[in-house]
Protein backbone atom coordinates (compact mmCIF):
# COMPACT_ATOMS: atom_id res chain seq x y z
CA UNK A 1 0.00 0.00 0.00
CA UNK A 2 2.74 2.33 0.82
CA UNK A 3 4.32 2.02 -2.67
CA UNK A 4 0.90 2.91 -4.11
CA UNK A 5 0.93 6.18 -2.27
CA UNK A 6 4.69 6.97 -3.24
CA UNK A 7 3.36 6.25 -6.94
CA UNK A 8 0.49 8.54 -6.38
CA UNK A 9 2.55 11.55 -4.89
CA UNK A 10 5.40 11.25 -7.41
CA UNK A 11 2.14 11.72 -10.34
CA UNK A 12 0.69 14.43 -8.37
CA UNK A 13 4.35 16.45 -8.14
CA UNK A 14 5.06 15.20 -11.92
CA UNK A 15 1.34 16.91 -13.04
CA UNK A 16 2.14 20.18 -10.70
CA UNK A 17 5.48 20.66 -12.17
CA UNK A 18 3.96 20.19 -15.83
CA UNK A 19 1.35 22.95 -14.71
CA UNK A 20 4.23 25.12 -13.47
CA UNK A 21 6.13 25.32 -16.50
CA UNK A 22 3.19 25.84 -19.19
CA UNK A 23 1.99 28.55 -16.93
CA UNK A 24 2.62 32.47 -19.02
CA UNK A 25 0.80 35.32 -17.43
CA UNK A 26 -1.78 37.06 -20.00
CA UNK A 27 -2.11 40.49 -20.87
CA UNK A 28 -4.96 41.00 -19.25
CA UNK A 29 -3.86 39.40 -15.79
CA UNK A 30 -2.21 41.17 -12.96
CA UNK A 31 1.18 40.53 -11.21
CA UNK A 32 -1.08 40.38 -8.09
CA UNK A 33 -3.11 37.30 -9.65
CA UNK A 34 -0.41 35.67 -11.63
CA UNK A 35 1.88 35.58 -8.58
CA UNK A 36 -0.40 34.17 -6.46
CA UNK A 37 -1.16 31.28 -9.24
CA UNK A 38 2.73 30.68 -9.05
CA UNK A 39 2.85 30.69 -5.18
CA UNK A 40 -0.12 28.14 -5.05
CA UNK A 41 1.41 25.69 -7.24
CA UNK A 42 4.76 25.97 -5.71
CA UNK A 43 3.43 25.92 -1.98
CA UNK A 44 1.40 22.25 -3.46
CA UNK A 45 5.02 20.39 -4.77
CA UNK A 46 6.58 21.57 -1.54
CA UNK A 47 3.61 20.22 0.50
CA UNK A 48 4.24 16.88 -1.31
CA UNK A 49 7.52 16.94 0.18
CA UNK A 50 9.76 17.73 -3.62
CA UNK A 51 12.25 20.93 -3.51
CA UNK A 52 11.87 23.83 -5.38
CA UNK A 53 14.64 26.47 -5.61
CA UNK A 54 13.27 30.14 -4.78
CA UNK A 55 15.76 31.17 -7.75
CA UNK A 56 13.84 28.57 -10.10
CA UNK A 57 10.68 30.51 -9.29
CA UNK A 58 12.10 33.73 -9.62
CA UNK A 59 13.58 32.97 -13.22
CA UNK A 60 10.08 31.49 -13.93
CA UNK A 61 8.26 34.18 -13.02
CA UNK A 62 10.81 37.14 -15.06
CA UNK A 63 9.86 34.62 -18.36
CA UNK A 64 5.92 33.82 -17.99
CA UNK A 65 5.44 37.82 -18.00
CA UNK A 66 4.10 39.54 -20.90
CA UNK A 67 5.59 42.06 -23.54
CA UNK A 68 4.97 44.91 -21.06
CA UNK A 69 7.44 43.62 -18.33
CA UNK A 70 10.01 42.39 -20.77
CA UNK A 71 11.95 45.01 -20.69
CA UNK A 72 11.91 45.08 -16.53
CA UNK A 73 12.11 41.31 -16.51
CA UNK A 74 16.01 41.73 -18.87
CA UNK A 75 16.68 44.25 -16.64
CA UNK A 76 15.98 42.29 -13.67
CA UNK A 77 18.46 39.50 -14.92
CA UNK A 78 21.13 41.57 -16.14
CA UNK A 79 22.09 43.64 -12.91
CA UNK A 80 20.78 40.95 -10.58
CA UNK A 81 22.04 37.67 -8.77
CA UNK A 82 19.04 35.57 -9.53
CA UNK A 83 20.53 32.88 -7.04
CA UNK A 84 20.26 34.92 -4.71
CA UNK A 85 17.14 36.55 -5.88
CA UNK A 86 13.68 36.85 -3.66
CA UNK A 87 10.58 35.90 -4.74
CA UNK A 88 8.44 38.63 -3.45
CA UNK A 89 11.26 41.49 -4.04
CA UNK A 90 10.80 40.14 -7.72
CA UNK A 91 7.10 40.48 -7.46
CA UNK A 92 7.47 44.11 -5.92
CA UNK A 93 9.30 45.04 -8.66
CA UNK A 94 7.10 43.78 -11.31
CA UNK A 95 4.04 45.44 -9.07
CA UNK A 96 5.69 48.92 -9.31
CA UNK A 97 6.51 48.65 -13.07
CA UNK A 98 2.65 47.75 -13.84
CA UNK A 99 1.23 51.02 -11.90
CA UNK A 100 3.75 53.00 -13.61
CA UNK A 101 2.46 51.68 -16.89
CA UNK A 102 -1.65 51.69 -15.49
CA UNK A 103 -0.92 55.62 -14.85
CA UNK A 104 0.16 56.19 -18.34
CA UNK A 105 -2.43 54.35 -19.87
CA UNK A 106 -5.83 56.07 -21.50
CA UNK A 107 -8.44 55.71 -19.46
CA UNK A 108 -11.55 53.15 -20.96
CA UNK A 109 -14.43 56.12 -21.07
CA UNK A 110 -12.03 58.21 -22.92
CA UNK A 111 -11.95 55.48 -25.79
CA UNK A 112 -14.23 56.36 -28.93
CA UNK A 113 -16.17 53.24 -30.57
CA UNK A 114 -17.58 54.26 -33.30
CA UNK A 115 -20.01 51.37 -35.27
CA UNK A 116 -18.97 51.93 -39.69
CA UNK A 117 -21.95 53.91 -39.98
CA UNK A 118 -20.91 56.41 -37.41
CA UNK A 119 -17.03 57.17 -39.08
CA UNK A 120 -19.18 57.37 -42.60
CA UNK A 121 -21.36 59.92 -41.29
CA UNK A 122 -18.07 61.65 -39.93
CA UNK A 123 -16.05 61.29 -42.85
CA UNK A 124 -19.01 62.83 -45.10
CA UNK A 125 -19.10 66.23 -42.48
CA UNK A 126 -15.30 66.21 -42.19
CA UNK A 127 -15.14 65.83 -46.32
CA UNK A 128 -12.55 62.66 -45.54
CA UNK A 129 -12.86 59.58 -46.84
CA UNK A 130 -12.82 56.54 -45.07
Amino acid sequence: MYLRADQVKTAKVQTLKAEFEMMNMSESETVDEFSTKIRGIVSNIRALGETVEESYVVKKLLRAGPSKFVQLASTIEQFGDLDEMNFEKVVERLKAHEIRIGVHKEPEEKKLLLTHEEWSERAKTTGKQL
